[in-house]
């Protein structure tokens, strides 16, 4: 006997399957965090437990305030442990947790990469 399945029962199950070609279209968020941890193959450090770990130390150790602002923060998710010295692929210095410290994504986002950015020209 032949199974017959309906469009509207296959729905489901395919919008939850991974795409084989990288990021949908119109996720451009997705597809520059794609192209960019493709290209550096240190960005993959940051997904590892011991990178959780440590960011999580710094985290408490700074009480969960912002270097920069000094604002507290009670949601993790909202804040940033930032590398004081850009590390460029430098294992040493990314993993050093004297050169990190804490800050809120607002301020990591806004001023503090803008500075990054003018002294990267230099």
């Amino acid at each position: 006997m032949e199974s017959k399945v309906k469009l509207s029962q296959l729905r489901p199950t395919i919008g939850r399957l991974p795409p084989l070609f990288g990021p949908l279209p119109g996720d451009e968020r997705e597809r520059a965090r794609y192209r960019r941890d493709s290209a550096e193959p240190w960005q993959k450090w940051y997904y590892t437990a011991r990178w959780k770990r440590l960011r999580m130390s710094i985290l408490v150790r700074d009480l969960f305030t912002c270097a920069e602002c000094g604002k507290i923060e009670g949601n993790s998710a909202n804040l940033v442990a930032h590398h004081k010295t850009p590390h460029k692929g430098d294992e040493a210095l990314f993993w050093d947790d004297g050169n990190l410290t804490c800050v809120c994504r607002t301020c990591h986002d806004g001023p503090i990469q803008k500075r990054e950015r003018a002294n990267a020209d230099r």
